[in-house]
């Protein structure tokens, strides 16, 4: 099995910066777990699914969430069956319905599979970030680090 590296810390610790960069000397595949919540957001509001409706949620994502990442210049691109989403789950309302659905139990054990998938599946390697990627998704992950900053750097990060 290709390695697995988890990277986890708070909102604003650098989580995402960090796995790019290492990604990018790795050559590993880069797996953002807040990107996907985001992309449960998106699709919950288009479907008029309310964040918080625990049933509506679970069939949505029983049927299959869709999405894929594709590699490109600036990063990666999230599409949704096949269609780019990549600045349309970074608006500030979408934003707040990843924080929102993320909470949900429901949906945090829905996507388990999805992740573990994700993570498994790249050839060369891993690297996933997230909050609970190396205590729940990938406890037994080859290399885990959790990043902390202070209160006003990651702040400073999350308003830039």
């Amino acid at each position: 099995m290709s390695p697995i590296v988890a990277i986890d810390g708070p909102a604003g610790a650098g989580k995402s910066t960090v796995a790019r960069e290492l990604a990018r000397r790795l050559g590993f595949t880069i797996v953002d777990t807040g990107a996907i919540y985001r992309a449960v957001a998106l699709t919950a509001q288009r479907a008029g699914i309310g964040w918080e409706d625990d049933a509506a949620l679970a069939r949505l994502l029983d049927g299959g969430l869709g999405i894929s990442f594709a590699p490109a210049a600036e990063g990666q691109r999230v599409l949704l069956h096949g269609e780019d989403v990549t600045e349309a789950i970074r608006t500030p309302e979408i934003s707040r319905g990843a924080s929102v659905v993320s909470a949900r139990p429901v949906v945090r054990q829905k996507l388990l599979g999805l992740q573990r998938q994700l993570g498994r599946g790249a050839v060369r390697g891993a690297v996933l970030e997230g909050r609970d990627i190396g205590t729940v998704v990938f406890p037994d992950a080859d290399v885990k680090f959790f990043l902390t900053a202070n209160d006003e750097a990651r702040a400073a990060r999350r308003h830039a």
